[in-house]
């Protein structure tokens, strides 16, 4: 076992709602930074998603913190936003890709008129 994992297991560190607030900060920097850096519509599209999981995570952490429900409404309510934009940003993507034959953002620009 490693030392710092067989340390914590024999202290009984506890994981609170701080860890988990780390954990989406980390997760939504990485969906920002693969928002802004990358050009494929797919990857961009996929780091919206992180992003806004890394918000239902927070929202989930904060109600624990709490011990109310609201967080974890919003998060159902997130969810299903989230869904409703996969369904249709996925069409819009696979209709462009059919006509193109590229996913890329920079071509996606030329259609705008």
């Amino acid at each position: 076992m490693i030392p710092i994992l067989a340390q914590a297991a024999t202290e009984g560190l506890q994981v609170t709602a701080g860890w988990y607030m780390g954990l989406a900060a980390v997760l939504f920097a990485i969906g920002s930074a693969g928002l802004l850096l990358r050009r494929n519509a797919l990857v961009m599209f996929m780091s919206i998603e992180l992003m806004l999981n890394s918000v239902n995570l927070t929202f989930v952490a904060a109600d624990s913190g709490i011990g109310s429900l609201e967080g974890q409404i919003s998060a159902l309510f997130i969810m299903v936003v989230a869904a409703a934009e996969v369904t249709v940003g996925l069409a819009i993507i696979v209709a462009v890709f059919r006509k193109r034959a590229t996913a890329s953002v920079d071509d996606l620009a030329e259609l705008s008129g």
